[in-house]
């Protein structure tokens, strides 16, 4: 028994067609007949029932509606346990990267404790930026709270993009100084 597979109309020179039997029945054959056989070969390759199962029968399924017409059962059988093979290595290749894919740290909400700190902080900080000058306040508020650049904090205040950068190492200076001291 020959098979070969027939591919968009492109008929092999070698195929001899397979007369009286529609290419339907011809796959249910070849199933019946070495659907095991690739199954153990496709466990073999992806260390999984379940998966070489699906991966066989993603073949089967390729062949009956992938435009495909069977014409020599021989070589069909070697057409399948190339597919086996293909779609096994493309299994794998989705688990590595599943598995080399590690999530962002889930961020927890924080808990009242933490709400409490980081309220305490922030009001230390808030308190801090009262303190300093009112262009160095504008100047970091503009930057960390607004995500500024330099240039545009520099035409937001009407003042050269230097003294932009002077001003706020002057203020990060002085903020970081009220904060160490209390």
């Amino acid at each position: 028994m020959s098979y070969v597979i027939e591919q968009r109309g492109m008929a092999m020179p070698w195929a001899v067609p397979v007369t009286g039997v529609d290419s339907a029945t011809l796959a249910s054959q070849l199933y019946a007949e070495h659907r095991l056989s690739l199954v153990r070969l496709a466990v073999l390759l992806v260390d999984d029932v379940a998966s070489a199962e699906d991966v066989v029968h993603d073949v089967f399924a390729g062949l009956l509606t992938g435009g495909k017409q069977i014409r020599d059962p021989d070589a069909a059988v070697g057409y399948l346990r190339r597919a086996v093979v293909n779609r096994a290595r493309s299994m794998l290749r989705r688990r590595r990267t599943a598995r080399a894919y590690s999530p962002p740290d889930d961020a927890s909400p924080p808990g009242p404790d933490d709400i409490a700190v980081l309220g305490e902080e922030h009001r230390a900080v808030l308190a801090a930026l009262q303190e300093l000058a009112p262009r160095q306040r504008e100047v970091l508020v503009l930057r960390y709270w607004s995500d500024l650049s330099e240039a545009d904090i520099a035409d937001t205040l009407g003042i050269s993009r230097g003294t932009v950068k002077s001003t706020a190492s002057r203020a990060l200076a002085a903020l970081e100084k009220k904060l160490g001291d209390s």
